[in-house]
């Protein structure tokens, strides 16, 4: 199972890795409402996930989130759970 499975592991990951941290409700809100929230920190956050899931993602989906749980919709849709592809294979 990755980090990236569920929001709190995926906000936990931010933390530890970005220092951003938020709780799943302020996951909800808009990103323009988060503190020290820019382009650098999606580009980072974007990264991260590659790295964490092994996974290339289509930006346009990232792109078009408003929030953090809806970035964290994208990964988990793009990146399916790692022990289900395990499961899979």
């Amino acid at each position: 199972m990755s980090a990236v499975d569920t929001l709190d592991g995926f906000l936990a990951l931010l933390k530890d890795e970005l220092g951003l941290e938020a709780t799943p409700e302020e996951a909800g809100r808009s990103l323009a409402d988060l503190p020290r929230w820019d382009s650098l920190y999606l580009l980072r956050l974007v990264t991260l996930m590659e790295d964490e899931t092994g996974r290339r993602l289509t930006l346009a989906p990232v792109l078009q989130a408003r929030t953090l749980a809806e970035i964290h919709a994208v990964v988990v849709q793009q990146a399916p759970p790692q022990h289900t592809a395990e499961a899979q294979a």
